[in-house]
Order: structure tokens, then sequence, then C-alpha cells
């Protein structure tokens, strides 16, 4: 099995992230290829960098940063729960991002995006971007929720429509692929 840690980029008090997280992860479990292990970024709470060395030298002073070094790189694949913000994704995600340089390379990476009309789309073409220059592998497959305040019930618990159960289960699918091929180069560098 190879361990799968899911992200969540949003820390606002009234975000709804984590309810679509915890869909993700749960949906993620029921696979059977990953052991999964959800990565709040409201309750990592990393301050701006603040490391004094450039994160590719892995010289790390602060406990903060020694531990997210750790979980990320125990990782051997992603997914990365964004919103959309001003047509991009969230600052505390780029922050994370840009603590680690060498811990995050040569994995693949699924994206679940939310938002409006676009569905969180411009987030995730920001976000590859960016996954890309740290030699993360972003998987075409995606999910991606439009108007998902409407599959949010009382209970306050993400409702998939067809759409979207279909879409992570491709998502899936292929980040179990790109993982095993993955793990052979991260083996021969």
């Amino acid at each position: 099995m190879y361990n799968l840690k899911i992200i969540n980029s949003t820390v606002r008090p009234s975000r709804k992230g984590p309810i679509i997280t915890e869909w993700i992860a749960e949906v993620a479990h029921q696979h059977g290829e990953f052991n999964v292990e959800v990565l709040d970024l409201a309750e990592i709470n990393l301050p701006l960098m603040n490391e004094p060395a450039h994160p590719r030298l892995k010289q790390y002073e602060h406990e903060h940063t020694k531990q997210w070094s750790a979980k990320i790189d125990e990782a051997d694949a992603f997914i990365f729960v964004t919103a959309e913000y001003d047509h991009s994704y969230p600052a505390p995600l780029k922050n994370a991002l840009e603590y680690l340089v060498q811990e995050w390379g040569y994995k693949a990476a699924g994206i679940v995006s939310y938002g409006g009309i676009s569905a969180g789309t411009r987030a995730t073409s920001s976000l590859k971007a960016d996954l890309i220059a740290l030699k993360i592998v972003p998987l075409f497959e995606a999910v991606n929720i439009p108007f998902f305040d409407q599959f949010i019930n009382e209970e306050a618990e993400f409702v998939p429509n067809e759409s979207s159960q279909r879409a992570a289960q491709l998502m899936l699918n292929e980040l179990v692929r790109w993982t095993r091929g993955m793990v052979v180069i991260r083996e021969n560098k």
C-alpha cells in the first residue's frame, strides 16, 4: 500500500474544505491501495516561511518545519483539496509548498477543486504549474466540483453526484498507476 497524504488547503473559520476533504479521504480509503492521512493546513498552522536557509538544503531550524518535512517525505502520493480564491489556490497552500523542495519530488498528485461556476479549475491550473516546479506530477484526471454548496447537506456532509464519484474513482486509479512509476523513479535517482 502507498502512503497518500490528502492536503486540505483552506484555513478560514467558515471554510468548507474539511467537508470535501473528509469525503475524498473516505473514497481513497475504500479504494484499497492507499494508507490515507489527512493533513489540514489550518491545524498544522505553518507561519509564513521563516527558515533562514533555502529549503533545498534541508537545514531546518524550526520544529514546525522538521515535522512538515517528515510528513511530506513519507508520502508516496498526494491529493490536494483546494478552493478557488481570486482565480488561484489559497495562500496557505502556496506557503506550505514553498517550505520544502526535495521532499515533494518524484511523486504524483491528484487535485480536488471546488468553487462556483468554474469549479475551482483556475485554482487547479495555477496549482499544477507550481507542482511541476517541485517535480510533482499533477494528474490530468481530477475532481472539479461546481457550485459545491449544493452538495453539502444539513449534517455538513458532502453528498457527491455521480459525476464527482466517477471522477474520484478515475483519479484514484490513475494515482495508483503513476505512484507505482514514481516509486521506481525515486529508487533510481
